[in-house]
């Protein structure tokens, strides 16, 4: 990963031959290979599955021309990628203290991305704002729904609130660094507000495919009225077979009249005979798949040209309809989940009962939507939005299932199952031994003493739970506490840091990081990559702070 390689293959070594060396067995070397794949596909499916819902929610949404009518109000705050980055921290903050990030994440993917994206925002930056924010501050602290706290408190046999306020202050302390680091890491990368950039992400393409010409826009248009703007009169020219072919130009600020197409033209063929648009190529790399033009301009010729509508424009009240409703039904359930958290009105959702429910929802939202758009072709259409949310997920994260399963069979849940130890076996914890191991070469400084729990913390959540090492910090922080002259509750969270920043879901790919990724259309081990250096420096000054401060 430092030499930013690929790591499946060291990942499908070390599996075999660390159950190959345990069990002595070379066949069950063999054979936990599959097993452990197909356990960290078990444990991540739920992961994938709310990637693929929501992706095909949002092809519904673009199907019906409601994505982009969608983001236009999120305008207002999100006037540029500066604002987008601190309002996407904010609000996926807010969200995952009183909910936790598993269902905070979906509805900053269905909403505020596409309005970030908009904005200028890059997509890596956009995804570390939501990890740092909702995986890392809010589920490190855990202030609200308190079960990190009270698990750390109890092994370390201290009160549940000591632990909290202390794991409140550092966990902000550590965000804050992170989220300001991570800032500056990205900003040369922003771009300035343009309809193309949210096309061009929706469509899968890279920076490096499709290079976004920088557009001069009209103060206080409507993103909506900026994408239809009428494009330029096309000049039809005919080529060498005798196929007419019509060349569209993307002017930038300060471009001029000119003769023939510039370098930042697109290349649309015309029509023949009727049938539509003949496949062509446009020589910037904008195109989609199945020969859809990413170019809003182009769109928009070859709608003057066959008499086509845009997405959305056949049925426009419709379109609006479900910009408005999406919303408003994904605000309404955050405030039902309110509603069981501070009243007895109705049950109490949070955590893993949360996620079924946001998915729940947006399944019936795709079903509307799908519905909405052609109610004739709406079984296939829905279908189809499925199967693409799903390839996309396993496409865009399938890599991760064998590295997570490396990593599983170092849990003692699962190695038993993972190296075919059989019911009655004693299944080893080799990352918890590890630790154990390492606890009697602490010294008694404290300092030491703060980053070795931290670091062991650290180890523990390199399984994908933030919570499982929670018991062994805990009591760690409860022994060496009283001898080195640290408060046991600061110990027991910093540990809690240790564990929630690097199994919650920030420093490694196999974990809920997959969600966020999956959102944001970033490959995973590059959100790793880029969130490692401001978040261990977060931790560092959190843990120095914590050890001045208490």
């Amino acid at each position: 990963m430092i030499a930013r390689k690929n790591v499946v293959i060291p990942a499908i070594a070390a599996t075999f031959l660390t159950a190959w060396t345990f069990t002595g067995s070379f066949v069950k070397g063999l054979e936990s290979i599959f097993n452990a794949s197909l356990t960290s596909a078990s444990e991540l499916f739920n992961i994938f599955l709310i990637i693929a819902l929501v992706t095909a929610l949002l092809g519904a949404l673009r199907a019906l021309g409601a994505d982009r009518r969608m983001v236009e109000p999120f305008r207002l705050v999100m006037r540029s990628g500066h604002s987008a980055f601190w309002v996407l921290a904010f609000v996926t903050y807010a969200i995952s203290l009183f909910f936790w990030p598993t269902p905070a994440v979906p509805l900053m993917g269905a909403i505020l991305l596409p309005a970030a994206i908009a904005a200028g925002l890059p997509p890596i930056a956009a995804a570390l704002a939501i990890a740092v924010a909702g995986q890392g501050m809010a589920l490190s602290s855990d202030y609200v729904i308190q079960v990190a706290p009270g698990l750390s408190a109890k092994a370390a046999n201290v009160s549940t609130d000591a632990v909290a306020d202390k794991a409140m202050v550092l966990s902000l302390i550590t965000g804050g660094v992170a989220l300001f680091l991570g800032y500056l890491m990205t900003r040369s990368q922003y771009r300035e507000p343009d309809a193309l950039l949210l096309e061009r992400w929706e469509a899968g393409e890279t920076e490096a495919a499709a290079p976004v010409a920088r557009r001069s826009f009209i103060p206080g248009l409507p993103l909506r009225r900026r994408i239809l703007q009428p494009a330029p009169v096309p000049a039809t020219t005919t080529t060498a077979e005798g196929d007419a072919s019509v060349a569209v130009l993307d002017p930038g600020p300060g471009s001029g009249s000119g003769s023939g197409a510039s370098a930042g033209s697109v290349t649309v063929p015309a029509p023949r005979n009727g049938d539509g648009p003949a496949s062509g190529t446009r020589n910037r790399g904008l195109g989609r798949s199945g020969g859809e033009p990413g170019d809003a301009m182009a769109a928009a010729a070859l709608k003057s040209l066959n008499g086509g509508d845009l997405p959305g424009d056949d049925c426009p009240k419709r379109s609006k309809a479900f910009a408005a409703i999406i919303p408003l039904a994904l605000v309404g359930l955050v405030g039902y989940m309110m509603l069981g958290k501070f009243t007895d009105a109705v049950p109490e959702v949070v955590g893993g009962d949360a996620a079924a429910l946001v998915g729940g929802v947006t399944v019936a939202l795709l079903l509307a939507a799908a519905v909405a758009r052609d109610a004739g072709n709406a079984l296939q259409a829905c279908a189809d939005h499925i199967v693409d949310g799903l390839v996309f997920a396993v496409r865009a994260m399938g890599v991760v299932i064998p590295i997570a399963g490396f990593f599983f069979i170092g849990n003692a849940d699962f190695a038993g199952k993972i190296m075919s130890l059989g019911d009655g076996a004693k299944a080893p914890g080799f990352l918890f031994e590890s630790v154990t191991h390492m606890e009697g070469a602490i010294p008694d400084s404290r300092y030491v003493v703060g980053f070795g729990v931290l670091l062991i913390g650290m180890i523990t959540g390199l399984d994908g739970s933030g919570f499982a090492g929670l018991p062994l910090t805990g009591s760690l922080a409860g022994t060496l506490g009283p001898t080195s002259g640290v408060d046991p509750a600061l110990l027991a969270a910093i540990g809690q840091m240790g564990c929630v920043w690097s199994g919650g879901g920030v420093l490694i790919a196999w974990s809920s990081l997959l969600a966020v990724a999956g959102f944001a259309r970033v490959p995973v081990m590059d959100l790793v990559r880029r969130s490692f250096l401001p978040v261990v420096a977060g931790l560092v000054v959190a843990t120095v702070a914590g050890l001045i401060i208490f």
